[in-house]
């Protein structure tokens, strides 16, 4: 592994860092030490980079801002790889946008909303990037990127870059094609908004914002919502009724705020999130014979 990190560097594909702990690239800031993070400067160093790490049978996992992500407290034994160069902004007539995979989706969201463009009103509070947001169909407020994607530039499994359309990206509820075919790699969006009345649009955002800030525990470390909604129900309200509110496992507790949020309220480790979320899961299947979806992918537990 250390001879395939200095094949990385002489190859001069990106930044490196190495031995990092991945609390510091998660939202829920738990996470085992990293080997390396490779910070690819463009596609073809990407290409590189991957035909280097299946060459050399060296795991690896991209990641945007780590916001849906638990991994496990072990040492990654491979690389991570981080598409933060992949950050370029074109606007294309009045109301489309080309934007890299890297790009901090609430950034860009409040910028369309400065530009009077309506359509990522419900992304202002989502700390993603773009390709983490296309990969898990971020939504909130009934709307979802699939409803603005218009098409995506990928990577795929044998190197190749192609354009995919919205009806070829399967969007269902926090789902898309990328999802079930985790090798193919978000490089670029095109993105369809509309034009809106700047001030409305602000005034959305700003009330939305009060109603989280009101609602969500957003001054602890946390994923968002920890379980989807299952149809017909709404998860925050079962784990409520079971009176899980502040139930704590180490340093991890169910909010008080907001019972589909899990905490690090102290100094949690990995393992009393996925302890605690498991624990959850199980009283509402119990309770109520639904088997809840957990939003977060677990990365690392093998």
């Amino acid at each position: 592994m250390t001879e395939v990190i200095k094949e990385i560097e002489r190859l001069n594909i990106g930044k490196v860092e190495k031995n990092v702990s991945l609390s510091k690239y998660t939202t829920y800031k738990v996470g085992g030490i990293a080997r390396a993070i490779v910070y690819p400067k463009n596609d073809k160093n990407l290409i590189k980079l991957l035909q280097l790490l299946r060459r050399e049978s060296v795991p690896y996992k991209v990641i945007g801002n780590g916001s849906n992500l638990l991994f496990s407290d072990k040492r990654y034994e491979g690389i991570i790889i981080k598409l933060n160069e992949f950050n370029d902004l074109k606007f294309v007539g009045k109301t489309k946008i080309v934007v890299g995979a890297g790009y901090s989706l609430m950034k860009l969201s409040l910028l369309t909303i400065k530009k009077g463009l309506a359509g990522m009103e419900f992304a202002a509070g989502i700390p993603g990037t773009i390709g983490g947001a296309v990969f898990m169909n971020a939504g909130a407020y009934k709307s979802d990127m699939g409803y603005i994607v218009q098409s995506i530039k990928v990577l795929t499994p044998d190197f190749k870059v192609i354009t995919l359309e919205n009806k070829e990206l399967n969007f269902h509820y926090r789902s898309s094609f990328l999802q079930k075919n985790p090798r193919y790699i978000c490089l670029e969006a095109t993105l369809k908004l509309e034009k809106g009345n700047k001030s409305a649009l602000e005034e959305v955002v700003k009330e939305r914002r009060k109603r989280r800030t009101e609602s969500q525990p957003l001054e602890y470390p946390s994923a968002g919502s920890v379980f989807r909604n299952p149809e017909g129900h709404f998860a925050g309200q079962m784990i409520e009724e079971l009176g899980l509110k502040g139930r704590k496992y180490g340093g991890a507790m169910v909010s008080e705020k907001h019972a589909n949020f899990i905490i690090n309220f102290s100094n949690a480790s990995s393992n009393d999130i996925r302890n605690l979320i498991e624990y959850v899961h199980d009283k509402v299947l119990e309770k109520y014979n639904i088997d809840m979806k957990v939003e977060q992918e677990f990365v690392n537990w093998e």
